[in-house]
């Protein structure tokens, strides 16, 4: 693929990437969760120069319409990673299911979707190769920084991710274990939003020996909970790292997590939220949806089994 001849004008691939919820909990920065809503995006060569960038649904008033719009920024930096000439001409068209600022992956999202695209569209070229996700999930952690929420989108379903060298080239590493067949997933959606480096910037430097000893102990007891057992969903949730600190930040979507908690449901923040994820299985999730009130939007959006894909 490096050194790649110029793509021809009518070149077009289309990609479709899932949301997904990060931490569950007490595994941060390291599980994810993809959830089942979808951002389309579909790139087309085109023998007209400059970038065209046409955006609808979710955030799509919020987003630049130009070459700084995360896909396309990080279309370049794939392009430049792979060493292959990025088109004169490109139209990139999206549709958005991912709510933005919400704690449900929309940045990691577009930077999935974007290194897939860019991929793809070298792929349909005579001197293409097939998208490789491992090559995906590895440069969306490094964009990133962390590879949870990125990891979730590019395999689906639940996954576990883990890296020597951060930031280094071929380092990021994601296993993906089979889920329990009852699990389900509930999402409670605020209007409100929250960036997430301002939720970053208000979690400690260090944290207690026995925060951290008693956080990941509930970390592994919470792989055994999703995959095997979801009778234990509820202590498996407890964390000790991210959500208190927090709790200022998004002070009515701690409350919804309590009141929730305290029904018997494994309601945690998801990711960086403010949305509330709650973990539970078929019979139970009718239950949970009653929850929430003005203000919120429930969500019962299903976890898919396949990650980022092409569209045929």
């Amino acid at each position: 693929m490096p050194g790649g001849s110029p793509l021809p004008p009518g070149t077009s691939v289309t990609v479709r990437v899932p949301a997904s919820s990060a931490n569950l909990g007490p595994g941060f920065d390291s599980i994810g969760l993809a959830l089942g809503l979808w951002d389309e995006c579909t790139a087309t060569v085109t023998d007209e120069p400059g970038l065209v960038v046409l955006v609808a649904g979710e955030g799509a008033d919020e987003v630049p319409l130009d070459g700084s719009h995360l896909v396309a920024r990080t279309m370049r930096t794939a392009w430049r990673d792979l060493g292959v000439e990025r088109p004169t001409g490109l139209r990139l068209e999206c549709t958005n299911a991912v709510p933005h600022g919400r704690g449900m992956g929309s940045s990691a999202t577009a930077i999935v979707m974007g290194i897939v695209v860019a991929q793809a569209l070298w792929a349909d070229s005579p001197d293409g190769q097939p998208v490789d996700l491992a090559a995906v999930n590895d440069l969306a952690a490094r964009l990133e920084g962390h590879p949870d929420n990125a990891s979730a989108s590019v395999f689906g379903g639940l996954t576990l991710s883990w890296s020597d060298r951060l930031g280094e080239p071929g380092a990021t590493r994601t296993v993906r274990p089979s889920l329990h067949p009852d699990l389900d997933a509930v999402v409670f959606v605020p209007d409100a939003q929250l960036s997430t480096a301002k939720a970053r910037s208000v979690l400690p430097a260090q944290v207690r020996l026995a925060d951290a000893a008693a956080n990941s102990g509930r970390a592994a007891l919470l792989v055994h909970a999703v995959t095997t057992d979801p009778s234990l969903l509820l202590p498996a949730t407890r964390e000790w790292l991210h959500q208190e600190p927090r709790r200022e930040s998004y002070a009515a979507s701690m409350a919804l997590v309590d009141s929730l908690r305290a029904a018997g449901h494994a309601a945690v923040i998801s990711g960086a939220g403010p949305s509330v994820l709650v973990l539970t299985t078929g019979d139970a999730a009718a239950d949970v949806t009653g929850y929430g009130g003005p203000g919120w939007r429930v969500l019962r959006p299903g976890i898919p089994t396949v990650g980022a894909h092409l569209v045929q």
